[in-house]
């Protein structure tokens, strides 16, 4: 695949280019953090406007060469509305074109396999409350059974019930899902999901009985999210994100 991207800055409105920007850098981030599945996950995020529009992935870039302009604009059909010399991978956005489509507010949808993830998405109890970690996404946790490799339209309407308005998913024997109003919103969902679960499996390696938190703390903690977060959600952490982004690599904004 040639990398070597022309800009489309001129090309498309400034919170569009800012939501490439954005959705870039998320990609890159999972590749930094040792999240990335070769080119076989998918992070999307819906195009400001009145119409159904969505920036994906080039099929075959890794996360790690992505950029602003390397994004491809589709519809919810997978048909690309900006010229891209790219090609996406239309079973890819089936999970995400169901998601988008049957929520508003869910403006970005990151899924990923990470080793961890997987290993808690087939444990029969799936996240535990053994760590304080684990506590923001058992919050708002849904899970979906698997069904095989997410290739049919069919699946999508009990892939949408079993999230229902929550912000995080555990897709059995297959992965994580974070949904949110923006890229930083999603990432700090998965972010912490991701951690979460690792603890969980370094925890349970020690062989020993794990203490669980109590039910009664669990219920607060929304309000201690949003305290943590100082109510900015994840506006909290990602300008500093771009900052390590900018010393890592800043082609990510080409």
């Amino acid at each position: 695949m040639n990398t070597a991207v022309q800009s489309v800055r001129a090309q498309v409105s400034a919170e569009e280019w800012q939501l490439r920007v954005d959705l870039a850098a998320c990609y890159r981030l999972v590749a930094h953090y040792g999240w990335d599945d070769l080119v076989f996950t998918h992070i999307t995020a819906r195009v400001p406007g009145p119409e159904h529009h969505f920036l994906i992935n080039p099929y075959g870039m890794t996360f790690d060469e992505i950029s602003a302009s390397s994004l491809v604009k589709i519809d919810l059909a997978g048909n690309k509305v900006l010229s891209s010399p790219y090609e996406i991978n239309p079973a890819g956005f089936t999970i995400h074109s169901a998601i988008h489509a049957a929520r508003a507010d869910a403006q970005c949808v990151i899924h990923l396999h990470t080793d961890a993830g997987v290993a808690v998405s087939a444990q029969r109890d799936g996240l535990l409350p053994i760590s304080q970690t684990a506590l923001f996404p058992l919050a708002s946790l849904g899970y979906h059974d698997y069904e095989g490799v997410a290739l049919r339209d069919d699946e999508k309407p009990r892939l949408v019930a079993d999230l229902g308005d929550k912000s995080v998913m555990i897709l059995r024997n297959h992965g994580t899902l974070a949904v949110g109003p923006t890229v930083a919103d999603a990432f700090l969902q998965m972010f912490v999901l991701e951690r979460a679960c690792r603890m969980q499996i370094l925890a349970q390696s020690g062989g020993v009985p794990l203490i669980q938190v109590p039910a009664s703390i669990l219920a607060g903690v929304k309000e201690m999210a949003e305290k943590a977060t100082r109510g900015l959600g994840g506006q909290i952490a990602w300008p500093g994100l771009l900052r390590k982004l900018d010393r890592l690599d800043p082609s990510f904004r080409d």
